[in-house]
């Protein structure tokens, strides 16, 4: 048996927030309530009016029947069989009983009374309506200017409220991306008093913040001590591995301090990252000569495109040493962990590293590069594109990682452009 998937009905996206739906349910339940308030207040003036005017139809109706009975004369309009009796209560007179009935007299609204008179006769009066309806249809409009107030005003004191609150969770929700974007001394600090739910979580948050900035800044002076301590015992023994006699053991060792070595650096290097104690030189270079140069320092089999354009040059202001570790970091992952050709393409302010590779692995893509993990049988500490991550950030560039539908694994990194030189200025010359 199929079952019948209901499609929710589209909406505009403001209409999810907060304040839209409070302000809504404020709507829908003044206006439920006035429509209840109204319907009964009206009902009951409704039903006294009428009973009044009922009551004095039915006083003139014993007027017309003593005046009947006694011979006495009879106003214009009442009597027997008046014009404009309605039907309905003419045939209730005639089977024997009284009663009272609206309806119109002379094209006024009127209250009639009728009773039974000899022979089959109907004895009737009426008394006029307009002023009774006239007071309902004032009370009517009464309400409901009173209610459109009471709306309008209960509508206005809520709004205030519900602004104040989702005001706060705005803030808090700012807090919270600042925190994932690195920034862990963001703290909401609620200034409202009490002890309400959003304040709650604005507590929970600034404490989970806190906490987490206790345990990074933890794990980064770990990191960071680890690797000072690890530098002077590996740098005596480089130099023990230096004295060794020549041979295939001393090769072996040697190769290890020097893996040893590079791991240290590359971990004080991470550690100063995540410190933000980089100091940033910024100047302004070709970026296509960096890039060239970047391949020529790697010693690897790399392509290099240039998409040259005399009004796009490829001028950018960055930190020359900086970005050659990004480049080179990234040539040495695609030729690592990738597969050739392996090739490097500059356009503009934009420089991508291609490989035809199984690509990059799907945390990588969601979460970014991520140290000490791998998978499969890489070998590497993910510490290169990790590394390249925090580099690209320190000079205010995007690094992004893709892998094409037509395969492989493609890095793209997008640098500021060099600022506009003055035209009598000394253009920068190349790097050599």
């Amino acid at each position: 048996m199929r079952r019948r998937l209901l499609r929710r009905p589209w909406l505009p996206a403001w209409t999810a927030s907060l304040t839209w739906k409070a302000a809504a349910f404020i709507i829908l339940m003044c206006c439920g309530l006035a429509a209840l308030l109204g319907g009964l207040v009206h009902g009951a003036m409704a039903e006294q009016t009428t009973s009044v005017a009922r009551e004095k139809a039915l006083a003139r109706l014993d007027r017309v029947v003593t005046m009947y009975e006694t011979g006495g004369r009879i106003w214009r309009g009442e009597g027997i069989d008046p014009p404009g009796l309605p039907a309905e209560l003419r045939a209730l007179a005639a089977s024997g009983r009284r009663g009272t009935v609206l309806g119109e007299h002379r094209g006024r609204p009127a209250m009639w009374a009728a009773a039974p008179a000899a022979d089959g006769a109907v004895l009737g009066a009426a008394v006029d309506f307009s002023a009774g309806r006239r007071t309902i249809s004032e009370l009517d409009s009464a309400i409901f200017g009173s209610s459109v107030l009471a709306i309008g005003g209960t509508l206005l004191i809520g709004a205030v409220g519900v602004t104040r609150i989702t005001r706060r969770l705005h803030q808090t929700a700012q807090v919270a991306r600042r925190i994932s974007a690195g920034d862990l001394d963001a703290r909401v600090a609620d200034p409202v008093r009490g002890n309400d739910e959003v304040a709650a979580v604005s507590k929970a948050l600034d404490g989970m913040a806190a906490a987490l900035q206790r345990k990074l800044e933890a794990e980064q002076r770990f990191t960071a001590d680890v690797a000072h301590e690890l530098r002077t015992p590996l740098t005596g023994l480089n130099a023990a591995a230096e004295l060794l006699p020549p041979g295939r053991p001393a090769e072996l060792v040697r190769d290890r301090v020097r893996a040893m070595r590079a791991l240290t650096e590359d971990l004080l290097e991470i550690s100063r990252l995540d410190n933000r104690s980089e100091q940033v030189e910024l100047a302004v270079h070709d970026l296509a000569e960096l890039a060239a140069r970047t391949i020529r320092a790697s010693g690897t089999d790399t392509g290099l495109t240039v998409v040259a354009s005399p009004y796009d040059p490829s001028l950018v202001e960055t930190d020359r040493r900086r970005l050659e570790r990004v480049l080179g970091n990234l040539i040495a992952n695609a030729h690592k962990h990738g597969a050739p050709p392996v090739v490097v393409t500059v356009e503009g302010t934009t420089v991508t590293v291609t490989d035809a590779g199984p690509g990059y692995p799907a945390y990588l893509l969601t979460a970014g590069p991520q140290r000490f993990r791998t998978e499969g049988t890489n070998k590497g500490h993910g510490l290169g594109l990790t590394i390249a991550a925090g580099q690209a950030e320190a000079l205010n560039a995007t690094l992004t990682f893709t892998n094409p539908p037509e395969g492989g694994a493609t890095a793209t990194l997008t640098l500021p452009p060099a600022p506009e030189e003055d035209p009598q200025a000394t253009p920068p010359g190349r790097d050599a």
